[in-house]
């Protein structure tokens, strides 16, 4: 085995190791045997939403388990398949063992930053709002191309997206979109993503070619379980039908399905056009009602939290990140100052070293 693979595998097992630690594997198997226990209770259907939280829980520890175990393995592997390569002298089982190595990198460097996501509510799901900010049609079209980012990002990753509203402009792009990201984790991931985005390009809207700078928001949100307390009561709620349009205003339903909820006491207002019937709409709206509230009272907690600890900074989700076309091309965070030179590629979904660097960098704020 040459000294380059040596000290990589070294890394490797330093790294796995240091991931074993914190999730305690004794301790996770200690909590997969009790559950595996209440999973087996003939009463525990007795209690659905309960049972459901079992469930859950036993399956995403179940899986832990079985990954990491695993990875432990293949890991004792490698070392072997690289001296009876060696032994044999033979060069296709050198580069089979080279590409273990590689992909074993890259799923332990994936598990260790999942590792960092422990938040209350970063194993759920994502519900992604998207606004156009200030730059006019330059901005709609720009949150059009940041909600074509997500959508392929979460494709690239083997995740289901479900598109709630879809608000477009009238000369192009997007005024609002809402939509969820189903997998495990995705919240806590795609949270680092929040914030005001801005692109820096010659508008292709403007006849004189002019340089064009605009913005838009991401807004990223957990989807709400039903161990959640977001009760809604009904005189809470105005509720409004109305007809689904598509771009320009354009009727796409014939029927009035669509629908909106305003929070009166909040004054937080969530439609909902993309479902078949108006039932469909209101059930995903108040999804996403329920996630926003969720959400309210979760910064409501920490701001005390911090308030408590004399913590003045809470902006470090706003400003986050330049998208540069002209007169260079990069992508750049300004949290992390992570930057790439293929905006296209960004564009077109690749964020997983921005989404890893703002993990890391969120990580570190929290423990300074």
């Amino acid at each position: 085995m040459n000294p380059d693979a040596s000290a990589d595998l070294k890394d490797l097992d330093a790294t796995l190791g240091t991931i074993e630690k914190v999730v305690d594997l004794d301790e996770l198997s200690a909590r997969a045997r009790e559950l595996e226990a209440q999973a087996a209770d003939p009463g525990l259907w007795d209690d659905p939403d309960h049972a459901q939280g079992v469930t859950s829980e036993l399956s995403s520890v179940q899986a832990k388990l079985r990954k990491i175990t695993a990875l432990r393995a293949r890991l004792t592997d490698v070392p072997v398949m690289y001296e009876l390569a060696d032994d044999e002298g033979d060069a296709d089982a050198i580069e089979l063992a080279d590409e273990e190595r590689r992909e074993l990198r890259e799923e332990i460097k994936a598990l260790e930053v999942q590792t960092m996501l422990s938040g209350e509510y970063d194993q759920r799901e994502a519900v992604v709002n998207i606004r156009s900010g200030a730059g006019g049609v330059d901005a709609a079209d720009f949150a059009e191309m940041l909600m074509r980012m997500y959508i392929r990002w979460a494709e690239k990753s083997g995740y289901k997206v479900d598109v709630y509203d879809t608000s477009y402009a009238e000369e192009a792009g997007l005024k609002s979109a809402t939509f969820v990201v189903h997998g495990e984790y995705t919240y806590g991931t795609l949270s680092v993503e929040q914030g005001t985005h801005r692109l820096v390009r010659i508008s292709p809207f403007d006849n004189q070619g002019r340089r064009q700078t605009s913005f838009a928001a991401v807004e990223v949100l957990p989807v709400v379980e039903q161990t959640d307390s977001i009760d809604i009561p009904e005189s809470e709620l105005k509720v409004d039908v109305y007809r689904s349009s598509g771009p320009g205003g354009q009727s796409v339903n014939t029927t009035d399905s669509a629908v909106r909820l305003t929070h009166v006491p909040t004054g937080i207002v969530v439609t909902c056009q993309n479902e078949k019937s108006q039932h469909q709409n209101k059930a995903s709206a108040m999804r996403v009602l329920q996630a926003k509230l969720l959400e309210r009272k979760r910064l409501e907690e920490r701001a005390e939290m911090d308030a408590l600890k004399g913590d003045s900074d809470n902006s470090w989700g706003n400003q986050m990140r330049s998208y540069v076309l002209h007169p260079y091309q990069m992508v750049k965070d300004l949290r992390t100052n992570y930057e790439v030179n293929n905006p296209t590629a960004v564009l077109d979904g690749d964020l997983e070293g921005f989404l890893e660097a703002g993990i890391r960098w969120r990580m570190s704020e929290e423990n300074a």
